[in-house]
């Protein structure tokens, strides 16, 4: 009797532990352990973290961590930690919270547009992905890359098509150089290039006429005709003679980008730069900035008309007035550069 009452006590007591260990269990791995009184939010968990990093990362938004920890070793996530953008939602228990950073990296959109150099881009570009500028730099710059790709420092440039574009925000800075590149490669379809061909351009030379038609107007709807304007000059063999070139090549030639001119002057148009195209025929070595996708295709299906020049429109801001005749460039010029002395624009 005393021996069956023993065995019901030890039956008791292990049923009274087991249920005991049931509660922890549930307790770390299926009740709520967030913090956050939004739906969701979102964190980055750097390249090369470890559990510690991951912990104090965490700590703001959980509200237990010792309980993440000890889940955490048993999934072993410990030992196998993934950098990336995360997602987390309100109420997530530990199980989910490590499913989560262990394998839904959340993909973010990067964005840039117009930047006038590799340095500018690098800058912008490490504002959204965790690689930094430095590192974004070189790689746009690496010599075998370059060279394996047929681009060169001053063409660099052009394989960067302004857009939105879909990366893991851990993304290496060599991985994003690269995606680039494909996206340039899918650009210049068989049409394109047979465009570009037709016109005696290299698809670097267009996208450096691009990028002068981009810089002369941000009318969508004019940037045809202003391509017109300028492949017609290559045609008769005269100079491109374009302002936005004499501005980059100010810059270029002081090492200051963030210079800001309004106003090119006479003494300007004398400055020894390949890219002022006053003094040297042809398209610059190089883009004087990043041209959208519309200045690009503005180029390669540009408008077929006989003007040679054009001057801002001081009666529709934003546009330009087209001449065929040098007389009439100078009759428009004048009415140009009165509104300019009215405005006092000397610079």
């Amino acid at each position: 009797m005393y021996l069956k009452r023993l065995v019901i006590i030890v039956l008791l007591i292990g049923l009274v532990l087991c249920a005991g260990f049931a509660y922890m269990v549930y307790n770390a791995l299926l009740s709520p352990n967030t913090s956050f009184k939004e739906s969701k939010v979102t964190v980055y968990i750097p390249t090369g973290s470890s559990i510690d990093d991951v912990l104090e990362i965490l700590d703001p938004y959980i509200d237990n961590t010792e309980s993440f920890y000890q889940v955490a070793r048993r999934k072993q996530y410990d030992q196998n930690i993934k950098p990336g953008k995360y997602v987390l939602m309100k109420g997530m228990n530990n199980n989910d919270l490590i499913n989560t950073i262990r394998s839904q990296n959340t993909p973010v959109s990067v964005s840039f547009n117009n930047q006038e150099t590799l340095a500018s881009l690098a800058g912008r570009i490490s504002q959204q992905i965790e690689a930094d500028s430095t590192s974004l730099l070189n790689a746009f710059k690496e010599d075998t890359f370059l060279k394996n790709t047929g681009f060169s420092d001053e063409t660099a440039l052009a394989m960067y098509l302004p857009n939105s574009y879909e990366f893991y925000w851990n993304t290496a800075a060599e991985s994003f150089r690269d995606r680039m590149f494909d996206e340039y490669s899918r650009f210049w379809t068989e049409e394109r290039e047979w465009k570009a061909k037709a016109l005696g351009l290299t698809k670097t030379e267009v996208i450096s006429l691009a990028a002068i038609v981009q810089k002369e107007t941000a009318k969508v709807d004019e940037r045809p005709r202003v391509a017109g304007v300028y492949l017609n000059r290559i045609k008769r063999g005269m100079k491109l003679q374009a302002d936005p070139t004499v501005i980059f090549a100010i810059k270029h030639s002081s090492g200051n980008y963030d210079t800001l001119i309004k106003r090119v002057l006479y003494r300007d148009l004398k400055l020894d730069s390949p890219y002022n195209t006053y003094k040297y025929a042809g398209v610059p070595p190089g883009p004087i900035a990043m041209p959208d996708i519309s200045s690009i295709d503005a180029v390669l299906n540009s408008e077929k008309h006989n003007y040679l020049y054009f001057v801002a429109n001081v009666e529709r801001f934003g546009y330009h007035m087209f001449a065929s005749t040098l007389s009439q460039h100078n009759r428009n010029k004048a009415q140009y550069v009165r509104w300019l002395n009215q405005q006092k624009i000397n610079r």
